[in-house]
């Protein structure tokens, strides 16, 4: 069997498994420790606080400094919602290309790495495989894992995120902060407005207000960055409040995610927002004792930068056979907390990412023989 052929095996595997974030991801990490095992290449698990995820990192080859990381992200996007033509959790083949929630974000990255294990356990410079768990609700999980991995494997040379890029080379991505607002009103019939406090009213006001925000970050855009949209991006993406047409909400609650490109401050950016829900807080507080205001920050993921990258430009390059300029992506990912923790980094990956958390997600075939290629060419570099 061919490698691809072998990757194309292990990606039917890890569709599978239904890792959408909000559920567990063990049973991809026990098939993935055991696929491992058989190759004789020993893994570390870095759960969650309860257990129910975890990180899973290993070491293909001898452990000595010089080698690569290849990282990629176990958790998936719901597909509660959307329109799919065939089941998300079946890989199905059609027109050169391959359907499926995940397939391109990003476990067709994941499935080439593992059946090019047996090469880069044969290597005699190493290939650190990092497979992380909440990448999807702002990379979460990774950090635990990173850390654990500064303090023990041997320097490597670069790490490779694997992302959907059309295997182009991305040197920068934006940063994320994820927060929930959550608003405590005063129940009371609908008829008596100045007997209770509508918790969606309160809701609506501040949400008003941060999208006024976004046109701010809008105007004030530098526009030759390299990003697109240059702007820090600030959406709403949950909301809800209310039990009933009849009667002011008691509760309402909403999420926003605010991107930085580098050399903008998420927390400078929101403390004005922040003072205002504090002083709103007690405004309601002075009302009714049980209403108020609260901001809590769900996750927050640096931004990766170009800077110290040459090496590793350099080095994917020669693997990819590329040699356009490298790119920056609005999206955030990874990258920016491998770089923080001092291995230098780039984006590079099999798919698009304009296919990404779409119905019907897909990655083509030629994408995927290039992403064999490209690990065909890195067990050679490192053999």
């Amino acid at each position: 069997m061919t490698d691809l052929a072998t990757a194309r095996q292990i990606l039917d595997t890890l569709i599978g498994f239904d890792t959408t974030s909000r559920n567990s991801n063990l049973a991809l990490i026990e098939w993935v420790e055991a696929y491992l095992a058989r190759h004789g290449v020993e893994s570390q698990r870095v759960p969650n606080e309860d257990g129910r995820k975890a990180n899973l990192f290993a070491t293909c080859g001898p452990k000595v400094e010089g080698g690569v990381i290849l990282s990629g992200h176990t958790d998936v996007v719901p597909v509660g919602g959307q329109d799919w033509s065939s089941d998300p959790w079946t890989v199905r083949e059609a027109d050169g290309k391959l359907f499926g929630r995940g397939v391109a974000d990003m476990k067709g990255f994941i499935a080439l790495a593992l059946a090019f294990v047996p090469r880069f356990a044969a290597g005699r410079l190493p290939v650190h495989l990092a497979l992380s768990y909440d990448e999807e609700v702002g990379c979460q999980g990774a950090p635990a894992m990173i850390a654990r991995m500064a303090e023990t494997i041997p320097a490597p040379r670069l790490a490779i995120v694997g992302e959907p890029s059309l295997m182009g080379i991305i040197t920068g991505h934006k940063g994320i902060a994820v927060h929930e607002v959550s608003v405590r009103g005063h129940a009371a019939h609908s008829s008596l407005v100045d007997h209770g406090i509508s918790a969606n009213a309160v809701a609506v006001q501040l949400m008003h207000e941060l999208l006024a925000l976004a046109e701010e970050l809008r105007a004030r855009a530098d526009t030759d960055n390299g990003f697109d949209p240059p702007q820090a991006t600030l959406t709403i993406g949950v909301m809800e409040g209310g039990t009933a047409s009849n009667i002011l909400a008691g509760h309402a609650r909403f999420q926003f995610d605010l991107r930085c490109p580098p050399g903008e401050d998420a927390g400078a950016i929101l403390a004005p927002f922040k003072a205002r829900c504090e002083a709103l807080d007690a405004e309601l507080k002075s009302r009714f004792p049980d209403a108020g205001v609260q901001v809590e920050q769900h996750a927050g993921t640096p931004p990766m930068t170009p800077q110290d990258s040459e090496d590793a430009v350099a080095f994917v390059r020669a693997l990819t056979g590329e040699n356009g300029a490298p790119g920056q992506v609005a999206f955030a990912a990874e990258g920016g907390q491998f770089q923080a923790a001092g291995f230098p980094t780039v984006i590079c990956g099999p798919g698009s990412i304009e296919q990404a958390h779409q119905p019907d997600e897909w990655i083509a075939l030629s994408e995927l023989e290039k992403g064999a290629a490209f690990m065909q060419r890195l067990a050679e570099r490192l053999g």
